[in-house]
């Protein structure tokens, strides 16, 4: 078999304008950014479709995630090009990647084998330059409330209030503690400050979440960075910087056009990171899509409690989209980790743990469907059918793909189906979309948790109990200060948008399987009152990821006789 790059530099792409014409986007509603990739004029396009009927919406989520990676995005693209193969009108909608895990453990987040968005080097890098215009755009911020209060702090800013940090996107966990210092030696002002990776930021949600330029406008105003001596909120908008950010994200807000390993069209926009931010691409790239096709495959980041919870209570809430079914990905080597036969640590070698993984295992992976079922419970307690969908990989056995399947469907999954997109492209995924249709056939009705004027404290202990199966919720007593100073502020009514680790559904990364027994820890909480939501940070929680010992990057390089990028995972 070739590595994902070998397949990626292989296959013959097509002009952008041709896939443009597949998704039924006029030649005057595309901004070409080369040959294969281009921006697409969202206005143009909704406004020539609007009262048009909008297609059906399916999220590709995940069980609890492992290390060894379980293919959420091969899935995701997978069973885009299968329905296509069916005959159908779909395109997928999926996050653009960040360099953080690109280059830290990940590598590519394009998918893999025959199930890739192309061109896969490109998207990795530097793309269309929507996440350098998020990491300027969130700096020149940083930059403007250091610039205030050095002239004079006419807002009377407090310092040990400012919770806007810098960014860049790449790990560097050098940065998460920083000394600012501006002025001369005569004028010398100092303070702590912070670095996020880009896809934490707010920018970065924002992004994904405004409708049009016009919206962005008003997050921006309304994004709060601190607080003055009295206690009360200062925004972007005081700091007369948020026009400028606005004008730097003009581009940036436009949806991107890419294709697949089989030519189907893909819009890939938006970065949040699911653990911290919604994890879900660009509201407006799934109104395109859900405008111009009858089927849109998403994806949201990590397990059902992090991505899909967020989809449902942070992006379904701000905009108009149903979701109509979510596909679960599992794999029966996680299944195993989740059952206790091995525990891998991200950022070690599989190869340490490759002989247990490989080794059939039914007693592990019965223990480990305890995770898989909990997943289910909570895609359908948000009214949404389930379809469960095993990545398949070389060294699974029947009975243990037998054994996945009937928990699944035990666990009140609408089906479940073993794929092999990776392998084999759309082709390897046609059951997988055939279960797929069927279950969006179905009416569902999408649920919330809890109600939007709901208290922070029932959103929060709702959230815990209900999702993560939590007894209950602790709160460090700077935490409560906090929350109660939003709800008096009248902060309340924000979504509830938790961070929270992506190894567990509890916030121990240690706790694998469907942990009971426990309570969850909220040590701080962030206001994120551009993006509308609050954001609890549970247990140690990072918003600035470090590289593990051996990072992806050290195998990219570059063929100095072809010119052509090679290395990447």
């Amino acid at each position: 078999m070739l590595s994902n790059i070998e397949i990626a530099q292989g296959t013959e792409l097509l002009p952008i304008v041709d896939i443009a014409e597949k998704l039924g986007v006029r030649n005057d509603e595309i901004e070409l950014y080369g040959k294969f990739m281009a921006k697409i004029d969202y206005e143009k396009v909704l406004q020539r479709k609007r009262g048009s009927p909008c297609g059906k919406f399916i999220s590709v989520t995940g069980i609890t995630p492992t290390p060894l990676g379980e293919g959420k995005t091969v899935t995701s693209i997978g069973l885009g090009q299968a329905l296509v193969r069916l005959g159908l009108n779909a395109c997928n909608t999926l996050r653009e990647p960040s360099k953080g895990p690109n280059f830290g453990i990940k590598g590519s987040g394009c998918g893999g084998g025959y199930s890739q968005m192309l061109p896969m080097e490109k998207i990795n890098l530097h793309f269309t330059g929507d996440i350098a215009a998020a990491e300027v755009t969130q700096n020149l911020c940083a930059a403007a409330i250091d610039n205030s209060i050095f002239f004079g702090n006419h807002l009377k800013i407090d310092p040990l209030s400012i919770s806007w940090p810098r960014c860049v996107d790449v790990n560097d966990r050098a940065l998460r503690h920083i000394v600012l210092s501006a002025g001369e030696k005569s004028k010398t002002i100092s303070r702590e400050g912070s670095y996020a990776i880009t896809a934490a930021t707010e920018v970065a949600a924002i992004h994904s979440l405004a409708v049009d330029l016009a919206d962005l406008r008003s997050r921006f105003a309304e994004t709060v960075i601190g607080f003055n001596n009295e206690g009360k909120p200062v925004t972007c908008e005081d700091m007369k910087v948020a026009g400028a950010m606005t004008a730097l994200m003009v581009d940036a807000i436009k949806p991107n056009l890419v294709q697949s390993t089989e030519h189907h069209p893909i819009l890939c926009h938006g970065f949040p990171f699911a653990n911290v931010a919604h994890g879900n691409n660009s509201i407006l790239a799934d109104l395109l899509g859900l405008h111009l096709c009858d089927y849109v495959v998403s994806e949201s980041g990590f397990g059902t409690d992090c991505g899909f919870e967020k989809l449902m209570n942070v992006k379904v809430r701000q905009s108009s989209i149903k979701v109509d079914c979510a596909v679960i990905v599992a794999s029966i080597r996680a299944l195993k980790q989740h059952g206790g036969a091995f525990h891998l640590r991200p950022g070690k070698s599989y190869e340490a743990v490759r002989d247990i993984a490989e080794r059939e295992d039914l007693d592990a992976v019965e223990k480990g469907c305890q995770n898989l079922a909990a997943h289910i419970k909570i895609v359908k307690t948000f009214g949404v059918p389930a379809v469960v969908a095993i990545n398949r990989f070389p060294a699974d056995t029947e009975g243990e793909l037998n054994l996945a399947r009937q928990a699944a469907l035990a666990a009140g999954a609408e089906a479940a189906v073993v794929h092999d997109a990776w392998q084999e492209g759309g082709a390897g995924a046609v059951d997988l979309a055939r279960a797929v249709i069927k279950a969006v056939e179905k009416s569902a009705e999408n649920k919330f948790i809890y109600a939007h004027n709901a208290s922070i404290w029932e959103k929060i202990e709702t959230t815990a109990t209900k999702v993560y199966g939590a007894d209950g919720v602790v709160y460090a007593p700077g935490a409560r200060e906090k929350i109660k100073k939003y709800m008096d502020l009248g902060y309340d009514e924000l979504c509830l948008n938790m961070a929270k680790t992506q190894f567990s559904l509890s916030h121990d990364p240690l706790m694998q399987g469907a942990p009971t027994g426990w309570e969850l820890p909220i040590q701080d909480i962030g206001l994120y009152a551009g993006a509308r939501f609050i954001c609890p940070l549970t247990g140690s929680f990072l918003t600035m990821p470090g590289f593990p010992s051996s990072p992806s990057f050290t195998s990219v390089d570059v063929d100095l006789s072809t010119k052509r990028i090679r290395g990447f995972i």
